[in-house]
């Protein structure tokens, strides 16, 4: 998912480092909500999305989160672990636990004084820098890897079966029902081809690789961008309109888009104002987003 607003300034050099990919130098208690995890059970020594080995003596306990929808996630099901999250976690709305700045400008001294046995990450949300010094200082982390909804399954049905030791929580065998293949209920529209900004001046949509990108894909639409060499390629708004996209869905986060804010650049061209939470988080919202966002996009007025 791209990244919350921290308070560091969005630029296009600011965006490309919080927003690349990199190469891969970057598993007790009650749980809400769960079913038996069948498969792996909790490992001492598990290896996490980007296989750094990560040594844990027990099930961790005292969990800080430093991504939004892993935030949600654990607040939903195992809301007794969690421990520390950071501002721009905004769900659940009542969540009521240590704050410890933002994804891209931690306060590591915080997050080492809630004494966590467990700190969790993510590539795209996070920055190595802030992975590495925690780690030096003790504390582990755990690093997760998310460019699709196969692999927001598997990486969450992991970190709460082998890490967390708390089975799989019913929403996310819900979740994976729901987007499993072939779809329980088909798109009313398929085809449509679509833009997603994720920023504007600059502008920057969604590109190849990302999670956001494969939930288009799954809802039957076509990423006019899907073949961008980027993640999230900075383009000139005018080149959005030449890709021809018969929807340009508008999210409100990482940008906040409005009715008047967007859709003004796109004249003669249907938009649709979408949740970002629906479109790119992978928490408890995964699984009621595909309904919500397949009526916003094929509904968007002419």
């Amino acid at each position: 998912m791209p990244p919350e607003k921290d308070p560091v300034p969005l630029t296009p050099r600011t965006l490309g480092v919080s927003l690349r990919t990199g190469p891969p130098e970057l598993g007790a208690g009650p749980c809400t909500g769960a079913v038996p995890w069948r498969h792996r059970p909790f490992q001492h020594v598990a290896r996490d999305d980007l296989g750094t080995a990560v040594e844990l003596p027990r099930p961790p306990r005292r969990v800080v989160s430093l991504v939004p929808s892993l935030t949600e996630a654990l607040a939903a099901t195992v809301p007794d672990r969690l421990v520390g999250a950071t501002d721009w976690c905004t769900h659940p709305a009542d969540l009521d636990v240590a704050r410890v700045r933002g994804t891209k400008n931690p306060d590591r001294a915080a997050i080492a004084a809630l004494a966590p046995d467990l700190v969790v990450c993510n590539r795209e949300e996070n920055r190595k820098l802030d992975v590495e010094r925690l780690r030096a200082a003790g504390v582990p982390v755990w690093v997760t890897v998310v460019e699709s909804v196969d692999q927001a399954l598997a990486s969450l049905r992991r970190l709460f079966g082998e890490v967390l030791d708390a089975g799989e929580p019913e929403w996310l065998a819900a979740a994976a029902a729901v987007w499993a293949e072939p779809a329980p209920e088909p798109a009313p529209r398929t085809g449509l081809r679509v833009a997603v900004p994720v920023w504007r001046d600059p502008w920057m949509v969604v590109g190849s690789r990302t999670f956001t990108g494969d939930v288009l894909a799954r809802l039957g639409l076509v990423n006019v961008f899907a073949e961008a060499a980027d993640r999230y390629p900075r383009v000139d708004v005018e080149e959005i309109g030449a890709a021809g996209p018969d929807v340009v869905v508008l999210p409100d986060e990482p940008y906040v888009f409005t009715a008047d804010d967007g859709p003004e650049a796109f004249p003669g061209t249907r938009c649709a104002l979408v949740s970002g939470r629906d479109l790119t988080w992978y928490g408890p919202s995964l699984g009621p987003a595909r309904a919500r966002l397949l009526a916003a996009i094929t509904s968007a007025p002419r």
